[in-house]
């Protein structure tokens, strides 16, 4: 089809597959946006960015600047949680066109008559949009341009920079191309920063042996809070299989007073929609939810779609399951590990309306008992449309609810999952150990378009996880780790009291804890106090005064000739907190080198003085040239530094 359209619009960022994925912001934030313009011959080309709230009819515009070789640029900011549309606008500005040639024939002393009677014929269709006095000016142009004795006057107004201006703000977008309409989800702030923390409520008893209660977690909620945790998460509080139950150590065979695994979901005494009888009553669920909130706590609760072979849903929903010829259903599989005492859901079933409902009906369950944030368990092995449905249902009702997909996986299965709608994402960091594997992780998070879609929260440790690095380690190492994560990532979790009591023991060879807390109860002593829990304590205080730590894509690596120190600088988004973090990666030995600073960033020459004030140790130090000496050791192993000019 034939297309009189002039103007091209390519390569517009940010924007996911061609746009049928969204782009995510929290409320507040800027979307800056990048396309090529151009056109055929040497016209002057205009273009904007238009955009709207998806309960707001009309669009806003805002106007793109060229910046070099064909390339524009602007930004808008969102305001309001929900889903905003954006596309990109271009056309010949023929007035502006106009004005330019105009310009170079009086520059060429040239006799402008002509050019100056076409000039009317744009100033005309801006008197029905001027204000009084643009009108005002533009009849007394439209008079002199018409009029030989005012020759010298209307040459000077043809070429004004108050006419270029009226030309700018009422543009003629004659034949106009659009892009496509791209789409952006808003979340509330904490989709972009929060500081989570996990632990069994089972096994918060005082009483060693005894099952907790959530009257028992009710007394750790203040510890938590001091620690600066904004996040509680609970593994599955939902009653648990008795059929095939896993035994102390993940043993397939369970004695009396096993406890089971916590994702073995399902018993005669209920489902997804019950709680454990020995944790407590809904209400007291509850209870505990309203006191976490008082002290500025967000209870995370686990949503494992999968069942014990006891669970209600295999009697009254069996088409939900696939039997075998002998009339069994094959359990679970993570290959190496095996889960016995789970039987995963048949997402091809024939029922699979109802299953889908019986799914979105159990999380909207949850939120109505308080819940407005739910760790995933395993999405990767649901079908993807199934969990983009799901949440889009979710975040229509409910759009403060966030979800955390737990999936380390292959990196385009995580990705994947990202895009169709979650708002965080497990990630490698706790494997990433070197300075070469975590200097490229993160340029790949935050330097590809995955920070336009991917907000990754950093695990130094998990229930499933106790990293070799962790195994046997001191106590500079779990400082170094937890300090990566806290200052790396804006999302950040650790499972406790195991992480900050250093409770290391592993099954050998395995990055497995020995004596699983996932098959049986633990005792801990969860008022105990050293250096670790200190500081975790800073850190965390630390990250909530500074917005340059509440976001994660905005880093920038400094050289440093040592391949045991990382350094980093960090800033919020009109960088008026900047911060340099320097973190040493031998736990054994004090390591030096030299620091380059980023000058051009800080917006600073070489031999400024500038201060960095350690906000660990309050230590400040005046520093005035681009290079700069530090030193770490193992009792301290990293500064996070203020950066004041």
């Amino acid at each position: 089809m034939q297309n009189q359209k002039r103007v091209v619009i390519d390569y517009v960022s940010p924007q996911i597959n061609d746009g049928k994925f969204f782009i995510k912001r929290i409320v507040n934030e800027v979307i800056n946006i990048d396309a090529h313009v151009l056109v055929d011959g040497h016209d002057v080309i205009a273009a904007s960015v238009l955009y709207k709230h998806e309960k707001e009819r009309s669009w806003k515009e805002t106007r793109m600047a060229l910046i070099n070789n064909d390339e524009w640029k602007a930004s808008f900011t969102v305001e309001k949680q929900g889903f905003y549309s954006y596309k990109v606008e271009a056309w010949v500005d023929y007035a502006l066109n106009w004005q330019h040639g105009i310009e170079r024939k009086i520059e060429d002393n040239q006799h402008v008559k002509s050019e100056l009677l076409e000039g009317i014929e744009y100033l005309k269709p801006l008197l029905k949009k001027a204000t009084a006095s643009e009108k005002k000016y533009l009849q007394m142009c439209i008079d002199a341009f018409g009029d030989e004795n005012q020759y010298d006057n209307a040459v000077a107004e043809a070429k004004s920079e108050t006419l270029h201006q009226i030309f700018y703000k009422y543009p003629e977008k004659f034949l106009a191309n659009s892009t496509e309409v791209y789409q952006v989800y808003v979340d509330r702030k904490k989709a972009l920063f929060s500081t989570w923390y996990e632990f069994f409520p089972r096994s918060a008893s005082e009483i060693e042996g005894q099952h907790g209660t959530f009257k028992d977690c009710e007394r750790l909620l203040p510890r938590i809070a001091e620690m600066g945790f904004d996040t509680l998460y609970f593994p599955p509080v939902h009653p648990i299989g008795y059929v095939n139950r896993k035994g102390k150590n993940n043993t397939t065979e369970a004695y009396d007073g096993d406890v089971g695994s916590a994702w073995g979901i399902g018993s005669h005494e209920g489902g997804h929609k019950d709680i454990h009888p020995k944790l407590g009553t809904v209400e007291d669920f509850k209870t505990l939810v309203k006191k976490a909130k008082n002290l500025g706590i967000e209870i995370a609760m686990d949503y494992a779609l999968q069942a014990a072979p006891d669970h209600p849903w295999v009697k009254s929903h069996p088409d939900w399951f696939k039997w075998r010829p002998d009339g069994t259903v094959q359990y679970a599989e993570n290959p190496p590990k095996k889960y016995q005492d789970i039987l995963p859901i048949y997402w091809e079933s024939k029922d699979y309306k109802n299953l889908w409902k019986e799914c979105l009906d159990t999380l909207f369950y949850w939120i109505d008992c308080g819940v407005n944030v739910f760790r995933v368990d395993n999405p990767h092995t649901k079908p993807y449309y199934f969990w983009n449905w799901i949440i889009s249902e979710v975040k229509k009702e409910h759009p403060d609810v966030l979800f955390l997909a737990e999936a380390f996986t292959k990196p385009k299965v995580m990705q994947q999952l990202a895009k169709q709608g979650y708002t965080q994402s497990y990630t490698y960091f706790t494997w990433r150990n070197t300075k070469q594997e975590l200097v490229e992780y993160m340029t790949e998070l935050t330097q590809t378009n995955q920070r336009e879609y991917m907000r990754p929260n950093f695990w130094p440790n998990t229930p499933d996880i106790n990293p070799f690095h962790l195994q046997g380690a001191n106590e500079s190492k779990y400082m170094q780790r937890y300090a990566l994560a806290a200052t790396l990532s804006s999302n950040i979790g650790i499972y406790g009291p195991v992480f900050e009591q250093m409770i290391d023991d592993a099954i050998p060879g395995k990055e497995e804890y020995y004596m699983s807390e996932k098959f049986q109860l633990k005792h801990y002593d969860w008022f105990k106090q050293n250096k670790l829990t200190m500081i975790i304590s800073k850190i965390n205080q630390i990250r909530h005064q500074h917005e340059a730590l509440q976001q994660t894509n905005n880093i920038k690596f400094c050289h440093v000739e040592n391949d045991n120190l990382l350094a980093f600088y960090k800033w919020n988004q009109d960088k008026t907190d900047e911060l340099l973090i320097i973190i040493s990666l031998d736990q054994y030995y004090a390591q030096q080198g030299t620091v380059q600073l980023p000058l051009q960033d800080l917006g600073i020459h070489n031999g400024q003085q500038i201060t960095v004030k350690d906000l660990v140790t309050g230590s400040s130090y005046n520093w005035h040239s681009e290079w700069n000496f530090v030193e770490l050791h193992p009792t301290l192993p990293f500064h996070i530094f203020k950066i004041n000019k």
